[in-house]
């Protein structure tokens, strides 16, 4: 909700931004027994001595009133996804792609924190997996420090069988379960 709302106690104001991606998004805004519904972007609602007030704001108003706010604010997390071949820490040819992109974002960030997530398919065993999951994420990291980002700014964990993008039985070899994600936010 951070990215649709801005909201300003001081002066009782609330606002809803559009979402970059279009999405639609609503917030109730409540004061004492009286509740105020923005639904659409720049609704916006002053909270008064007698309840709140609706009224439509705009983009000049939100950056006049919220500009030092609105530029403080962190990027929004970009998210990639590595595929990788079956029971090895290789990518696959399509993930090599992706590396530039990744490196693109990272250089975007003034203080970057990537957080590398090392993922299995079903089949093996908990331990196996767990190791694999960690030996990929572990293989992104190193190749990201090799590509100049600091590892101080890189942490990478496993995951192993536990969190697949694609849901299957136990055994059952998918390929876009073998991944790892990278977050730089």
């Amino acid at each position: 909700m951070v990215c649709t709302l801005l909201g300003a106690c001081a002066t009782g104001t609330v606002v809803l931004l559009p979402e970059k991606d279009g999405r639609h998004t609503a917030v109730t805004v409540k004061q004492g027994d009286r509740e105020i519904l923005l639904e659409e972007p720049y609704a916006a609602t002053r909270v008064t001595p007698v309840g709140p007030r609706a009224y439509r704001s705009s983009a000049q108003e939100v950056e006049s009133q919220f500009g030092p706010a609105l530029a403080a604010r962190p990027s929004r997390a970009a998210s990639f996804t590595l595929y990788f071949v079956e029971g090895k820490d290789e990518f696959t040819e399509e993930s090599r792609l992706v590396v530039d992109r990744i490196l693109s974002e990272i250089a975007l960030r003034p203080v970057p924190d990537v957080l590398v997530v090392g993922h299995t398919d079903l089949v093996g065993s908990d331990p196996f997996n767990d190791a694999l999951g960690q030996q990929r994420a572990e293989t992104v990291r190193s190749a990201l420090i090799r590509l100049g980002i600091p590892q101080s700014d890189i942490h990478a964990i496993s995951r192993g069988k536990r969190a697949p993008a694609v849901p299957t039985a136990d055994g059952v070899a998918e390929p876009r379960n073998r991944r790892v994600e990278i977050i730089v936010r």
